[in-house]
């Protein structure tokens, strides 16, 4: 008789069909908030968003966000149009935008501090200013051909909780010759906390080759040549300097508003997909620009550098490890005169240097320290 209505209450209630469950209802939000941060990319996180409710709840908390900038506009371009198509949309309107973006046009230098292959142009002013974008098309209007652009401030604006967030240029500001290396990593608090610059007239891939300049180029006491002063180099080496340091205050200015609205944030990178510069701010750093506003240059739309002591190394041929030969191999690194509550306070300690740039070049760095030692100042600019 139990077996009889066993049966009649499977037959009223049946069982629901396997293929008709819905698994991911089962995850842990926990789970799926694991999944999240793995990918990071805020236009992926962006498509997840229209999936479902539940992912469209969860995406807010995700912690660590990638934002990959698809162009650098002027803010007398993009602002009045980006401020009204803005108005009376709803939230992550922006983020599902970026479901069908894509790289909108070339990256453009930051045009009112440097221009591409004319590292001199690093003098010329302009009143107008620059912006990161991320662009996105819409159905039927656009700023450009149909793409709407949005900062990586309106972007995030939805998230609540990011505590690592990774910001990167399609390729680095500074316009430099076919062959020439140049690298620079800067830290930055609510002024520029240290700066390393790694550069090379030329950069030869296979050094065997080259067996006759040997290991240093005979310059066993790690001096600088008296050429250097007298063919240029000096100079060259001083418009690198100069220009790094324009680009990574043009980055830091930039980043304001998104440090002021996420107080969250553990650590911020702002990079580029050259790898050319790497803009860095831990937690320290991050409360001080909250707590300590900035000092924007008057000249333009940057931060002020303050003024500085450089240490300089310098070797004609420094070969690599790896068979890589670096010719005119130059290491400057760059603190500030006053030293900020967030810098590192031994002087003598040069780790921050050795361990500023990726392998082969951070063995360039730490190669390049141990030679003679040249120091320079330089009045805030």
């Amino acid at each position: 008789m139990a077996s009889f209505r066993s049966d009649l209450t499977s037959r009223i209630y049946p069982e629901p069909d396997v293929a008709d469950v819905d698994h991911f209802d089962r995850l842990p939000d926990s789970l799926l908030l694991l999944v999240f941060n793995k990918i990071g990319d805020v236009k992926a996180l962006g498509r997840c968003c229209v999936v479902s409710r539940r992912f469209h709840s969860l995406v807010p908390q995700v912690e660590n966000v990638v934002v990959r900038v698809d162009c650098v506009i002027s803010d007398d371009d993009s602002s009045s149009s980006a401020a009204s198509s803005d108005k009376s949309r709803g939230p992550f309107s922006n983020l599902f935008r970026l479901v069908f973006g894509g790289i909108v046009k070339p990256f453009q230098a930051l045009g009112q501090f440097l221009g591409p292959k004319r590292a001199s142009s690093i003098s010329g002013s302009s009143s107008s200013s620059t912006s990161l974008a991320v662009g996105s098309e819409e159905d039927g209007e656009g700023d450009q051909g149909g793409v709407t652009h949005h900062s990586p401030t309106q972007v995030l604006k939805n998230f609540n909780e990011i505590r690592f967030l990774r910001i990167e240029l399609p390729s680095g500001e500074l316009g430099i010759e076919d062959g020439v290396l140049l690298k620079w990593r800067a830290d930055f608090g609510s002024t520029l906390d240290n700066c390393v610059i790694l550069g090379a007239s030329s950069v030869v891939y296979d050094g065997g080759s080259d067996a006759s300049c040997g290991n240093n180029g005979g310059d066993d006491n790690g001096s600088i040549p008296d050429s250097f002063y007298t063919n240029g180099g000096l100079k060259l080496r001083v418009v690198w300097t100069i220009s790094s340091l324009i680009a990574a205050s043009a980055r830091h200015y930039l980043l304001q508003p998104i440090i002021s609205e996420h107080k969250t944030l553990d650590n911020l990178v702002l990079t580029d997909a050259d790898g050319q510069g790497v803009l860095s701010m831990n937690r320290d750093q991050l409360e001080e620009l909250r707590v300590k506003p900035l000092s924007a240059s008057s000249a333009s739309k940057r931060t002020l550098v303050p003024a500085l002591n450089m240490r300089l190394w310098y070797a004609p041929h420094l070969e690599l490890p790896d068979g890589v030969v670096l010719k005119g191999a130059t290491l400057v690194a760059i603190r500030p005169s006053e030293v900020s509550p967030t810098a590192k306070k031994d002087v003598s300690d040069l780790s921050w240097v050795s361990t500023a740039f990726g392998e082969p070049y951070g063995a360039a760095a730490r190669m390049l320290v141990k030679r003679r030692t040249y120091c320079l100042e330089m009045n805030s600019f």
